[in-house]
């Protein structure tokens, strides 16, 4: 528990001991990158969001393949009652949706993110998108569903100003300021990162105290350090090594990172 891992996520999850993870929050690749997207000068943090990464670049039939690989191996870690969270947009929405029904998932939900801040649309030839979607789905029944603790995170209220359930609706701004992780050069250092409140939701509502919370394409550490806070478990999986210092310094707190295992391209990093 609490370890983050350097390598392949479709590798390490078969490390992974099965049907020991309450919930699995995944922000995969969207399969967006090369596609010429630019964003300059943006006011939230110049050409940020331009997603243009190797990662993030597929055929069509293999990222299908793709998707129903990592989700076929994180079903196999879930725990019967478990819950798993994708992040995706109308680019990839399918993808997603069609991994969970062949590997025989329940979805339960698809939340729409409505940003508050969204980027402005630079082609003038449709409308601005401004919304992403996280598909919740349960590998079989009995899930962890707080339904108090959600009323009570839900800013929406009665006319009379009681709690009002959750709806599948949020707002989130995208993340800036403080939040935002920038690197010298003042950009952005990973082009998806989500916000810490959204994640507060999704762990605070789906799991309870001490289980363990997995993200398979950890990024910057946002699932793992507002797992870290909320007192329960992570395990992160990052492949790409220029993130890994970076989760390093949102959880340890630039702590010493001792390297206990070394596996052909599998890291295993613990604070010492």
């Amino acid at each position: 528990m609490n370890k983050i891992f350097h390598g392949d996520s479709l590798e390490v999850l078969k490390n992974i001991e099965q049907e020991s993870v309450q919930l699995v929050f995944a922000d995969p690749p969207y399969n967006l990158s090369g596609k010429n997207l630019k964003t300059k000068n943006s006011k939230t943090g110049g050409d940020w969001s331009k997603v243009n990464e190797t990662w993030d670049i597929m055929e069509e039939q293999d990222f299908i393949e793709f998707n129903n690989n990592w989700i076929s191996l994180s079903k196999d870690v879930l725990k019967p009652n478990g819950s798993i969270f994708i992040a995706c947009s109308l680019h990839n929405i399918g993808e997603v949706t069609m991994g969970l029904k062949l590997n025989n998932f329940d979805i339960k939900n698809i939340i729409t993110w409505q940003k508050t801040n969204p980027m402005p649309n630079m082609t003038r030839r449709v409308l601005t998108h401004s919304t992403e979607f996280i598909v919740w789905a349960v590998k079989g029944k009995n899930w962890i569903f707080n339904y108090e603790i959600l009323k009570e995170l839900n800013p929406e209220k009665q006319i009379d100003g009681a709690l009002k359930q959750m709806r599948d609706v949020w707002n989130f701004p995208l993340v800036q300021g403080k939040e935002r992780i920038h690197g010298a050069d003042g950009k952005a250092i990973h082009p998806t990162q989500k916000p810490e409140k959204m994640l507060e939701w999704i762990i605070k509502g789906f799991s309870n105290e001490n289980d363990v919370v997995l993200d398979p394409f950890c990024g910057s550490g946002t699932t793992c350090k507002v797992a870290q806070n909320l007192n329960r478990y992570y395990i992160g999986i990052e492949r790409e090594l220029k993130y890994i210092q970076v989760i390093n310094n949102r959880l340890f707190h630039q702590n010493k990172i001792e390297q206990l295992e070394f596996k052909n391209t599998l890291f295993e990093f613990l604070l010492n």
